[in-house]
């Protein structure tokens, strides 16, 4: 069997359309259907169902689609491996976080970052959980855990507080609210079942067992775009919520809701040049926003 045929088999899956696997390959939808032609008939199997809406994956084609996804990602990693022997900070570097992380903690600093090294080329993966971006093989992520896996290298940042925040518009229409002894009372910005890595969900289960009034999000911005939007009430981690000039804090930080931030690097890659100088590039403009992430201040 060619090794090339995987390829084509991957981009006919992602790309769904000879056209559009054309544009991933980088030639001509005919020499797409000419290779799809020639791989079927040389094995004599039958990868892709065809159809008016495009391309659809048969058992086998599934089969071979798992093996080419394994074959991207060997190939991917290797090559990096080798550029990484080269000791100058030169090529590209994939960093996974969360989107209210990405937006209010490293958005500036990465600006920075291309500054000063304008030969780093900066991937930026995000997710509402960055465990799912496990499959891309990220150099670095920064994640909020209490107890990373012993494999897992990296550096602790800080320790998040959460806290309570409503707009000021909401809070002057409910001048009477006690979410301390009647938090039911109140409409709450809370997440949903799959958003349950939050270190809140004590908090929620115990607080907000007797609320009827809630709106359920998916991901942790979404609440905090709905919270300042003067929707309702949400528990947000302090470093977006006191960055919020919409926002009002409403309770200290909550009792042991804390939970850590780590930087970890991909064990693959860490001795690479690159790799390192932007894990301590942003280890040390992190940790210089400790006092914001950490804060502790009575309201």
């Amino acid at each position: 069997m060619d090794w090339d045929y995987l390829r084509f088999v991957r981009a006919l899956a992602i790309g769904g359309t000879l056209a559009k696997a054309g544009e991933l390959l980088g030639v001509h939808q005919t020499t797409v259907l000419r290779r799809l032609d020639q791989m079927e008939e040389s094995l004599g199997v039958q990868f892709f169902e065809r159809n008016r809406d495009g391309l659809q994956l048969t058992p086998v084609g599934e089969t071979a689609f798992r093996e080419a996804e394994k074959l991207s990602v060997a190939m991917e990693n290797l090559e990096r491996k080798l550029v990484g022997q080269d000791s100058a900070p030169v090529g590209k570097v994939r960093l996974a976080a969360e989107d209210s992380m990405m937006n209010e903690l490293l958005s500036p600093i990465l600006a920075e970052l291309v500054r000063e090294f304008p030969d780093i080329e900066l991937e930026v993966l995000t997710d509402n959980d960055v465990a799912n971006l496990s499959h891309r093989e990220a150099d670095l992520t920064l994640r909020a855990e209490n107890k990373p896996q012993a494999t897992l290298e990296g550096q602790r940042i800080a320790a998040i507080e959460s806290a309570v925040y409503g707009a000021s518009r909401y809070c002057r229409r409910h001048r009477n609210m006690d979410i301390e002894n009647r938090p039911e009372d109140c409409l709450w910005i809370v997440p949903d079942e799959t958003f349950s890595h939050l270190a809140t969900g004590r908090w929620y289960r115990k607080q907000l067992k007797n609320a009827r009034s809630l709106i359920r999000c998916n991901s942790l911005q979404s609440m905090y775009a709905l919270a300042r939007a003067d929707a309702g009430l949400a528990v947000l981690p302090c470093y977006l919520g006191e960055s919020a000039k919409e926002l009002r804090r409403l309770s200290e930080p909550l009792e042991g809701e804390s939970v850590d931030l780590w930087l970890h690097v991909n064990q693959d890659t860490q001795h690479m040049a690159r790799v390192r100088i932007v894990m301590e590039y942003l280890v040390d403009r992190l940790q210089a926003q400790e006092s914001s992430i950490e804060i502790s201040a009575t309201l």
